[in-house]
């Protein structure tokens, strides 16, 4: 652990708070992204069974997008901001100045290895911080592969890698961060915490065809083609009216099929679950009798290859750990409800939800679900796509997380905006000190007033010579 120290020093003297090296810095994660492709996308595969286009859409591809936008627009992120100053106090310059944080820790979760690893990394290196990240050791190759590329690649004055299981956790939350990217720790340390939860989608009465075609592609690719249901913006249950439930089950097992064919299991494009624990604990989901007993499509599973079908559920009781647990897997509960509108009351009732999705035709229903839920972020038509949105923070709000990031606001995460204020000492307003007189009580309530009539007057002398 003394190369964490090393860090430290590398901050204090001042090498990473240079636009140079920021940009020298993401040129370079941006070459061991592009060089090193298939090499990355095969750790993802032995890892969690991603094929080589999902790994790609879901991590590379927006790592590349991510850090490209990070250097176009680092200048202007690390300018100087002018801040508005009243007209009392002039001559007078004031500004907001973005300052490393200085030596920050990065927990990166298994489903993402790559994603939550370097997407952070890029808000942290843009902003000039030193950084350790920490990879899960959940997903072994993928952390073995950041540990050999990280070094070769980027400053090791500023940016290591430390591989390890809890021990090792544990060892890095004794220490001082200036800023944790996914957890807490024993010292008083900024936190940005994404946590995720149970992310609803609310879908409408889709009336047309093609509205219920394109709906059920995006949310059957939001589920099973996200990881195979294994990330935090995942949909985690949906909730329908009554009347339309059948048509959408009938919908999404087509889709399903056009998507993995007639057996998911031997397809190359979804993803596998990550460990046995991870299945032991999505299998024991559909253990409770009332819970598989509401199974209207798939619910197979294989313990020797920790295999689980695609599987939607009909009306689970809410009180069963799968309504009431992140899923985290490939299940999908359906909720039938009266009216779509209720909704709300059921989403309102339950944590905030990291996502929010919102399937349908009618502007008015979206409107109503924005203005009347909370949540980290609200899709309307689709889901996951947010996330690849660089002008978005992603993050969450009460148990769903706090703190975001993404393209500017990874900057801003990763960075303190400091208040600059310059004056000089030509002018001064003397009745702004004591002793005190009504005059420039008078003057005081004017210049909180924005009254400057007033303020002119007194300045020239009617009301008192306040000025020198």
């Amino acid at each position: 652990m003394e190369e964490v120290e090393k860090l430290r020093d590398t901050f204090r003297r001042g090498t990473t708070r240079s636009a140079k090296w920021r940009k020298g810095q993401l040129t370079s994660l941006l070459k061991l992204l592009t060089q090193n492709e298939i090499e990355i996308c095969k750790a993802l595969q032995q890892d969690l069974g991603k094929h080589h286009i999902e790994a790609y859409r879901d991590e590379v591809g927006l790592l590349v997008k991510s850090i490209k936008h990070a250097l176009k627009n680092l200048n202007q992120w690390m300018a100087p901001v002018k801040a508005g100053v009243p007209l009392v106090a002039f001559p007078t310059s004031a500004a907001l100045v973005p300052e490393p944080l200085g030596n920050v820790l990065i927990f990166s979760s298994w489903n993402y290895p790559f994603g939550l690893s370097l997407e952070p990394l890029v808000g942290a290196l843009a902003a000039g911080n030193t950084a350790v990240v920490k990879p899960s050791e959940t997903s072994p190759a993928s952390s073995s592969l950041l540990a050999k590329l990280i070094p070769m690649y980027l400053d090791n004055k500023a940016i290591i890698v430390v591989e390890g299981g809890v021990v090792v956790c544990e060892q890095l939350l004794q220490r001082k961060w200036d800023l944790i990217f996914f957890t807490a720790a024993k010292h008083l340390t900024p936190v940005v915490l994404e946590l995720g939860g149970k992310s609803p989608a609310v879908v409408d009465t889709l009336s047309s065809y093609r509205d219920r075609k394109v709906a059920s592609a995006r949310m059957v690719s939001a589920k099973w083609g996200s990881c195979n249901g294994q990330a935090c913006a995942a949909v985690d249950y949906v909730l329908i009216d009554e009347k339309f439930a059948s048509t959408w089950i009938v919908t999404l097992k087509s889709t399903l099929k056009t998507f993995y064919g007639d057996d998911p299991k031997q397809s190359n494009a979804i993803s596998r679950i990550v460990n046995k624990h991870h299945y032991l604990r999505l299998k024991s989901l559909l253990a409770d009798p009332r819970v598989s007993n509401s199974v209207v499509h798939g619910g197979g599973v294989d313990d020797d290859n920790m295999y689980i079908e695609p599987t939607i559920l009909l009306d689970p009781p809410l009180d069963s750990e799968i309504m009431t647990e992140e899923i985290f897997g490939p299940l999908l509960p359906i909720i039938t409800l009266k009216r779509i509108e209720e909704s709300i009351e059921f989403i309102n009732s339950r944590p905030k939800p990291l996502c929010l999705y919102v399937f349908t035709s009618r502007s008015a229903l979206a409107d109503k679900i924005v203005v009347e839920t909370s949540s980290g972020s609200v899709t309307v038509n689709d889901a996951t796509v947010q996330y690849a949105v660089d002008s978005l923070p992603f993050g969450g709000v009460g148990q769903s997380g706090f703190g975001r990031y993404h393209g500017k606001f990874s900057f801003d995460t990763f960075s303190h905006t400091k208040p600059i204020l310059c004056r000089g000492f030509m002018f001064e307003v003397y009745s702004r000190y004591p002793p005190w007189n009504g005059s420039k009580l008078n003057f005081i309530k004017s210049v909180y007033a924005f009254n400057y009539w007033k303020l002119v007057l007194h300045l020239l002398g009617f009301g008192s010579s306040a000025t020198t």
